[in-house]
């Protein structure tokens, strides 16, 4: 019996979107599939500002370049509360660039990158915010990200970067239980603490000390100043006290 056209047709495109779907195997190995496996997942939300003209302009560039090159993120917000997403959330979006934090020295692939539309010099929309909440509990809970673990651009790449800048509302964040803050009956620290060694555990880089200090004020203290003092002594006291589980 002859086969029709149309069903040779439907059995090869059946064939292709089987073979899109496989996941990619070494040709040097033989395949032997464990059913013990799980897509690889973000550990971290880095916070950005678009310091852009709006969301359409934001959105192109998300999908083109800037002047450093392809650039992406996962997520954009308006000023309205508009929610954008660019790129999956179990891929590696282009959105952090070189720094590290911590002991995660490529960013890009342990992260969730969310773009907030905003100039990098006027106050975020409540809308915008209340938005960015809503994204944070849904990430937090579906892909298992620790709470705390919300970071700005400018923390991780304090010489490069200040976005999303002085004005976030990094506090609003930590009332409503995201990122790190620090309890204010945490004290005094003791004597003979260690303010660069606690920013350091922390998570922020102190290749350039001045840069790091600016992006720790920016966060926590809503200035850009570059020495330390005795006020950020006792806050880096309390974000490095032992802490429970946050999830």
């Amino acid at each position: 019996m002859r086969s029709h056209p149309f069903s040779l047709l439907l059995l090869t495109a059946f064939i292709l979107a089987a073979c899109s779907h496989a996941p990619p195997r070494n040709p040097m190995a033989q395949w032997v599939p464990s059913p013990n496996h799980e897509p690889r997942r973000p550990i971290l939300i880095v916070i950005h500002a678009t310091e852009q003209d709006g969301v359409q302009e934001s959105l192109d560039t998300l999908r083109t370049r800037n002047s450093g090159g392809p650039v992406s993120a996962h997520y954009l917000i308006g000023k309205d509360g508009g929610l954008y997403q660019l790129v999956s959330d179990d891929l590696r979006a282009w959105h952090a660039g070189p720094g590290h934090w911590g002991t995660i020295t490529d960013v890009n692939s342990a992260s969730i990158g969310i773009e907030l539309d905003n100039d990098g010099a006027s106050p975020f929309a409540p809308e915008q915010i209340a938005s960015l909440l809503k994204l944070l509990g849904d990430l937090c809970e579906r892909l298992d990200i620790p709470r705390s673990q919300i970071v700005a651009h400018a923390d991780f790449a304090p010489t490069r970067k200040r976005d999303p800048g002085k004005l976030f509302p990094w506090k609003q964040l930590a009332d409503a239980g995201f990122g790190r803050w620090p309890d204010a009956d945490a004290g005094d620290p003791p004597e003979g603490f260690d303010p660069w060694l606690a920013l350091r555990l922390v998570g922020y880089p102190l290749d350039d000390r001045a840069a790091t200090v600016r992006a720790f004020h920016r966060h926590y203290r809503g200035t850009e100043t570059d020495a330390l003092d005795a006020e950020d002594a006792r806050i880096l006291h309390a974000l490095t006290r032992e802490r429970a589980p946050d999830r």
